[in-house]
């Protein structure tokens, strides 16, 4: 029961795919890693001519050198890994925003890949594809039992290739194949818009390369359609995280001139860093700031965050920071807790080490290792109270995660985690009815929105009773 609940948990939540990572590029050698310790390196090339010589069936060396890097990779902690040719190929995408493929937003319902939104302007889009269509097929292939990561390979390919999808459609129902040619999507990470008059939405639900272009666009959309902006909310839900640098740059955009956003500290001098609200912080390969034609009424605009327990990495850092500066208030759940930074490092044209290089810590000093940021203000996830939150997977969770120095209290929040998951378990063992997956983000049903306008309007929130005797008990442990 416990297994297939969490996985309808992050199902419901449109489980988000990521490495849960805040990364920087560097691509210059090192040279001066000091003295390897022969012994072992000899007890290593042992071990490999005993494998190329002695197993039961010829090896290929080449793999035997790849596993074991990424094996001495792997036992590190959960964030640095080791990138062949396939993997970092899908890497890079997931950081560019661009992939081939048919341009569907998915999820899954009852086992069936369901259309969350077609891109704008995608191949599916132009198809017809609707939100709320369920895929059954993928060329023969049935989609019950796949995982979605399974289906979204099946759908992806080379450009200009075809795919067939057989879609059944809810509103009409009839089932009916659409093909499909692929060709490249970029991937838009910012969504927003004017939710009531003189208040906007805006969704960062990945930091990737043209995130803070289409961030800036979009909100100079909204002050186009509402000039006189009396309140704003950030949504930051289940972002995975991504790129420092749009970290930096979307803090940025309502923080003061170079004040602190985040800082850095790792073994290495490139690791120990200040980066500040200023332009040479955030800009990758120079050119002109996205954040310039901005108006000047975002740094004072009243703001409110949305987080959650699937808010990572480069999405902390911009919650921590707003917090910090008390430019914001921080609303929903305490979040991840991935307080380190992993730089990325070519080994050749295609492949790279991914490696842990830093901690990192918002402007007060503050690790969120292993915890995480805890709002301001608790909330549940709708109006009867949380579904999924205490079955979501977080840092303190991970094997070989890094600690943060406070272990203890860790301990005793993951102990209150459990006991909330076996409690749910048990009520929803009782009712017999299926679990409702929750609102899609920024629509009318989305609870948590809601309580977000109604703290930028001056009225009542609906906090969570839950969440704040939960966070009481711990601060007195």
């Amino acid at each position: 029961m416990g297994a297939r609940l969490k996985m309808a948990g992050l199902l419901a939540m449109g489980a988000v795919a990521g490495a849960l990572t805040t990364v920087q590029f560097q691509a210059e050698a090192r040279n001066s890693y000091g003295p390897l310790p022969l012994e072992e390196m000899q007890q290593l090339a042992a071990v490999f001519g005993m494998v190329k010589n002695d197993y039961v069936e010829p090896v290929d060396e080449k793999k035997l050198i790849t596993d074991a890097i990424g094996g001495m990779v792997a036992g590190l902690d959960p964030h640095s890994q080791y990138f062949d040719k396939k993997s970092f190929k899908e890497f890079r995408e997931g950081t560019t925003g661009k992939f081939v493929g048919v341009g569907i937003e998915i999820g899954m319902e009852d086992g069936l890949v369901k259309v969350v939104s077609p891109i704008e302007g995608s191949p599916a889009f132009r198809a017809g594809l609707k939100s709320g269509d369920l895929i059954t097929r993928i060329d023969d292939t049935v989609v019950k039992g796949l995982t979605m990561d399974q289906a979204v390979k099946r759908m992806r390919g080379e450009p200009a290739t075809k795919v067939t999808l057989t879609l059944f459609r809810k509103s009409e129902n009839r089932s009916f194949p659409v093909t499909i040619v692929r060709e490249e999507i970029r991937v838009q990470s910012v969504r927003a818009k004017i939710v009531e008059p003189g208040y906007g939405w805006i969704r960062v639900s990945q930091f990737q390369d043209r995130t803070v272009e289409d961030f800036s666009r979009k909100l100079e959309d909204l002050y186009k359609q509402e000039p006189q902006m009396k309140g704003l909310v950030l949504d930051l839900r289940n972002d995975p995280g991504g790129l420092l640098e749009g970290a930096v740059a979307i803090s940025a955009a309502f923080l003061p001139s170079d004040v602190v956003v985040v800082t850095t500290n790792g073994q290495i001098a490139d690791s120990k860093a200040t980066f500040r609200a200023a332009p040479d912080n955030y800009l990758r390969r120079g050119g002109t700031d996205p954040l310039k034609k901005l108006p000047a009424s975002l740094k004072t605009v009243p703001l409110v965050v949305l987080v959650n327990e699937g808010s990572a990495s480069a999405s902390e850092i911009v919650a921590g920071a707003l917090q910090d500066h008390k430019r914001a208030v921080i609303m929903g759940a305490q979040t991840f807790g991935k307080g380190s930074v992993q730089t990325v490092r070519p080994l050749s044209a295609d492949t790279a080490l991914k490696i842990t290089t830093a901690r990192y810590y918002t402007p007060s000093g503050r690790s969120i290792q292993a915890k995480g940021i805890v709002p301001d203000l608790w909330l549940d996830e709708t109006a009867e109270g949380n579904v999924f939150a205490a079955l979501r997977t977080r840092e303190a969770d991970l094997e070989k995660h890094l600690g943060n120095g406070d272990e203890q209290k860790d301990a005793a929040r993951e102990k209150a985690r459990e006991e909330a998951r076996v409690k749910l378990e048990e009520q929803l063992a009782k009712s017999r009815e299926p679990i409702k997956p929750l609102p899609e983000f920024g629509t009318a049903d989305d609870f948590q929105l809601a309580q977000a306008l109604n703290r930028l309007k001056g009225k009542q929130v609906a906090e969570s009773k839950t969440m704040a005797e939960r966070k009481a008990e711990l601060d007195t442990k």
